[in-house]
């Protein structure tokens, strides 16, 4: 799939829903739960069962990247399902140390 930055994608799946933030170079597959994410212009509102669940998928307002792939993706919707990025699972992204005021 070609994504482009801003672009939301959402599972087929379960709940979970991303924001492309970053991403140069080929097209990728995105995957939830081994289905491919859909784009999609809104995001409908998560039931309460779906987005209450805490297990392994994304975290609500957590970025995520993909080993060997220039790709960040933003979750504004929480999921159970794991994210995959062309079969690699993707990682919590580190914050960035701020810099020593002495």
């Amino acid at each position: 799939m070609e994504l482009k930055i801003g672009q939301t994608l959402v599972s087929a799946v379960d709940a979970t829903a991303v924001v492309v933030v970053r991403h140069a170079g080929p097209e990728v597959s995105v995957t939830c739960g081994g289905e491919e994410m859909a784009a999609r212009t809104s995001v409908p509102p998560a039931s309460p069962a779906a987005s209450a669940g805490g297990g392994g998928g994304a975290q609500l307002g957590k970025r995520y990247t993909a080993e060997g792939v220039d790709i960040e993706l933003l979750c504004v919707r929480a999921g159970t399902a794991e994210l995959a990025v062309d079969g690699s699972p993707v990682v919590l992204k580190s914050a960035k140390p701020l810099p020593a005021s002495d």
